[in-house]
């Protein structure tokens, strides 16, 4: 990707966040220089959600100086949330069946109706198969028009991803992608695509399906140049780089891919890839072994998102461009702090 696409990506995210922070009713953190909001999940030592801390018990540092928390909350928000499933060739039927459950009882069942959601469903390409809505029939009917073919770019999916998930009407925003298999044709380099995350602040989730009990992981794949992405027309919802024809799945032109086309040998989950992605933004990623494991991880997602904490703290730093990180920890030491790791001042 060229550095101007870089730079109108990074202004469009950064316009849009504002945007949606300023429309947002309730408990809000402000976008841009005046406040950096973070979103933090705690654990204990079994891996258990730790409610009903305050602000007290938190202290965060950019870049390693403690900083002042000026605004807290530790009750459930709404969360503006974006679906994208796999659907590359290595989806067989019986894995989409229960992929298609996992997500019914997700969006049905584990999240609070007033939550807004969007479903994309990728190959070698991304769809915005429907767009946001509170409608968990709307949702369903576009998970089950999607057909499973062709190769995976999972990195240009997410990408094309971003700026719809950025105009989300509520503060909090989140990604959570499900696939199978290790990205082969995307154009997006990943160290791209966590810079663009980290201009976002959005939250990404991943569940990897791996078939084997296997922790061997191959390295994230080289991926050629990227293509430009659009600026999104200000004022707007940004869709990113959807075709412009939206509907069920399908794979290249004639059903040609450009390059590492699905086959029976084809690369696994890569959970390294997958974790330089998420883990950043304060999300995570989750390996399961089996489709049959997906209904357990979705609820395990879903009780994270209603179970973080809000710190707001005043950002002194210029528009300076560069990366600030940030530590969250708890006073009690028993306790496990995840958190996005920085922002850049832009």
């Amino acid at each position: 990707m060229a550095r101007t696409s870089r730079l109108t990506l990074a202004v469009a995210l950064a316009a849009t966040a504002s945007l949606g922070a300023q429309s947002q009713e309730g408990f809000k953190f402000k976008s841009g220089v005046e406040l950096v909001n973070v979103t933090a999940s705690v654990t204990d030592g079994s891996g258990r959600f730790v409610g009903g801390l305050t602000k007290d018990d938190f202290v965060v540092y950019e870049d390693d100086r403690v900083r002042e928390v000026s605004q807290f909350s530790n009750e459930r928000v709404p969360v503006s949330l974006g679906i994208l499933l796999d659907t590359s060739g290595s989806m067989t039927p019986d894995k989409m069946t229960a992929a298609r459950a996992a997500i019914s009882r997700f969006v049905n069942q584990l999240l609070s109706p007033e939550d807004e959601l969007f479903f994309v469903d990728f190959n070698s390409r991304s769809r915005l198969d429907q767009d946001w809505t509170t409608d968990r029939r709307r949702i369903m009917r576009a998970v089950e028009n999607v057909d499973a073919n062709g190769g995976t770019a999972m990195y240009d999916a997410i990408a094309d991803a971003l700026p719809t998930a950025v105009g989300g009407k509520h503060q909090k925003k989140a990604l959570l992608v499900i696939t199978d298999g290790n990205d082969r044709d995307s154009t997006m380099r990943p160290n791209e695509l966590r810079q663009a995350i980290r201009e976002s602040e959005v939250l990404v989730y991943a569940l990897g399906v791996d078939g084997t009990t296997s922790d061997r992981y191959q390295q994230p794949p080289i991926m050629q140049p990227p293509i430009p992405i659009p600026f999104p027309i200000p004022g707007s919802r940004p869709r990113g780089r959807f075709p412009q024809i939206l509907g069920g799945g399908g794979g290249g032109s004639n059903g040609r891919q450009r390059r590492g086309a699905w086959n029976a040998g084809d690369d696994r989950v890569n959970a390294g890839a997958l974790r330089a992605i998420t883990d950043d933004t304060g999300g995570r990623t989750e390996i399961v072994h089996g489709f049959g494991d997906l209904d357990d991880a979705t609820a395990r997602i879903a009780d994270e998102l209603s179970k973080q904490y809000y710190l707001g703290y005043a950002n002194t730093n210029a528009k300076d461009g560069r990366w600030h990180s940030i530590r969250v920890e708890v006073k009690d030491r028993r306790y496990t702090v995840r958190a996005r790791r920085g922002y850049i001042a832009s």
